[in-house]
């Protein structure tokens, strides 16, 4: 499997230098990194801050560009799992996913917003927590909120966000876990899209509330032997945990590496298991496996013409290892239609000549684990 994304805010790889007029997403107000610094102070939410959880969810769609790469199109999806804690998945695959969700805290004696960021990819599984640090009110360029990582802050790695009415801009800052200043790793600019999805997972958890889920109260901070460290003895720099193995399970890895909330400590996700029968023209095909929505096809199987139906993409993977099969993790519950795509020419999205299966509807409830067999991908667009 191919991560669309492959490098998304995973701190472990070697990332270009910042590009600040790329990198601007202030509204003008600075476009100045800020000095590197350890100290990390937690911003209380109970005197502003807490709107960052309404604010945030939502279906974002728009562009990102990741190191020096742009992407035309990019979506994310940011739902409740609990009165105070929003979760969104980038494709949430068995065989790798990156995840970014945002919770109540307490935090240095301070209630506080928390971020925890990472996921799988190639046999590694990473988790860093961020603390909220910085809330500002930037007038007609919106609101501002920044995240640092709760041990080494800025020093370490970072993310900033800035909403502006109906707009998010989101840009991440890593640093190779300390071995170099933080530098722009992700730009993402886009708008809110689809809101029903959000507001219907708000209503079915109560969110949102200024309280703490069980299991997400770092008052008194992280057990610091389980912290990442690059070798024995060394005093841990970042907020991170880390596992590896050949296995690439999640749920093999998770525990591993000392993460203090794992995917089995996560209330109302469920997962999706897609069986996939291959016929001989796309036997060796990397296959797109595509959750949307609305349906990216007619009832024929050929790509839909309805303008945005593309838009509608929440987890988009990719298969390119001849697999048979994809788990999708942390799936937030709801409606999908399922679209599986032998991408011909490799080029990563639908295009003339790929070949289709017809969408299929299903519904996943709250921590359900369905299963869905896709037999028939047949049909030349």
């Amino acid at each position: 499997m191919k991560l669309l994304k492959h490098t998304l805010i995973i701190a472990l790889l070697t990332l270009t230098s910042c590009d600040n007029t790329v990198r601007d997403i202030t509204g003008g107000a600075n476009n100045q990194s800020p000095t590197p610094t350890p100290e990390v102070k937690p911003f209380n939410i109970n005197t502003d801050g807490f709107d960052f959880l309404a604010k945030m969810q939502g279906h974002w769609v728009g562009t990102n560009r990741v190191i020096a790469d742009d992407y035309a199109w990019f979506g994310w999806d940011y739902r409740a799992i609990s009165p105070s804690h929003l979760h969104g998945i980038h494709e949430g695959g068995s065989l790798g996913n990156l995840l970014t969700s945002f919770f109540v805290t307490n935090y240095k004696n301070t209630r506080t917003l928390m971020a925890r960021n990472g996921g799988l990819l190639n046999g590694i599984y990473r988790t860093s927590y961020f603390v909220l640090d910085k809330v500002e009110d930037r007038n007609q360029d919106g609101k501002y909120y920044r995240f640092v990582d709760a041990v080494g802050g800025t020093g370490i790695m970072y993310f900033e966000l800035r909403f502006k009415d109906n707009e998010l801009f989101f840009n991440s800052y890593t640093s190779n876990l300390g071995n170099r200043v933080p530098t722009r790793h992700m730009t993402f600019k886009g708008t809110k899209q689809h809101p029903e999805l959000a507001a219907a997972a708000a209503q079915a958890t109560g969110f949102p509330k200024n309280e703490i889920d069980t299991g997400l109260d770092f008052a008194n901070g992280f057990n610091e032997n389980n912290l990442y460290v690059e070798k024995t003895g060394d005093k841990p720099k970042s907020a991170t945990f880390l596992s590896q193995n050949s296995a690439n399970d999640v749920y093999e890895l998770a525990p591993l590496s000392g993460d203090p909330y794992t995917i089995i400590n996560h209330p109302y996700l469920g997962t999706l298991t897609v069986q996939l029968t291959r016929g001989t023209a796309i036997k060796d095909s990397n296959l797109l496996v595509y959750l949307s929505r609305d349906p990216l096809t007619d009832n024929s199987g050929y790509f839909s013409s309805v303008a945005g139906a593309f838009d509608t993409l929440l987890h988009f993977p990719e298969l390119e290892n001849k697999e048979n099969s994809m788990l999708f993790t942390y799936l937030h519950p709801g409606t999908y239609y399922v679209t599986v795509i032998a991408d011909m020419n490799k080029d990563g999205s639908p295009n003339t000549g790929d070949i289709s299966s017809i969408s299929q509807r299903i519904t996943i409830g709250a921590e359900e684990n369905k299963t869905v067999t896709v037999n028939t991908i047949n049909v030349q667009n």
